[in-house]
């Protein structure tokens, strides 16, 4: 197994309202010393949640993203609040997003979204047994909602618009984990 880096200098390089730039001066095993840059975790995490209904169905919304200047559509998800667990941050943003709970709510994974260069990371939660529940969220616009069947994956992700990669982990890890379920 690799020894990771020594971290000899960190600071950060720049801030905005939502990002953190931070510059870490690392040298690694072999002496060879590097600067990197990435952007810092901030804030007490984050969730995307996968809401199954009865009939086999994931509920995705549809968001705006600035990333890309376009809608796209994907699961739930949403900043942890101070003072919540992963799995009262997914039920809220459940209610939020997609005006249902969830009675069941199951941590499966934390994944980063791009770990060469974001410390940040999101805890994937699978949701089932769903009842229609509705809170205010902080969207500037009424989300648009839709159901898809996961026996019907591989025409969802041919969809030009769902290209988020958390949507998509997300939505792998969930069928997999119903197919092993599932399994004697």
């Amino acid at each position: 197994m690799p020894i990771k880096p020594t971290i000899l200098k960190r600071h950060r390089v720049a801030q905005t309202r939502l990002f953190q730039v931070e510059q870490l001066d690392l040298r690694f095993s072999n002496g060879v010393e590097r600067t990197y840059e990435r952007l810092a975790s901030s804030g007490y995490g984050a969730v995307a949640i996968v809401p199954v209904t009865r009939e086999g169905k994931v509920i995705l919304v549809q968001e705006y993203g600035a990333g890309i200047n376009g809608y796209q559509w994907g699961v739930p998800k949403g900043a942890i609040d101070p003072g919540e667990t992963q799995i009262e941050a997914a039920n809220r943003e459940l209610m939020e997003e997609a005006g249902v709970g969830a009675r069941s709510l199951l941590y499966l994974k934390n994944i980063h979204m791009s770990p060469s260069y974001m410390e940040r990371s999101i805890d994937i939660v699978f949701a089932e047994d769903l009842y229609e529940a509705s809170l205010p969220g902080d969207e500037p616009e009424p989300l648009a909602k839709m159901e898809w069947s996961l026996s019907e994956l591989p025409e969802l992700l041919g969809r030009e618009d769902l290209s988020d990669g958390v949507t998509i982990a997300a939505l792998f890890l969930v069928r997999d984990y119903l197919e092993n379920r599932k399994a004697p």
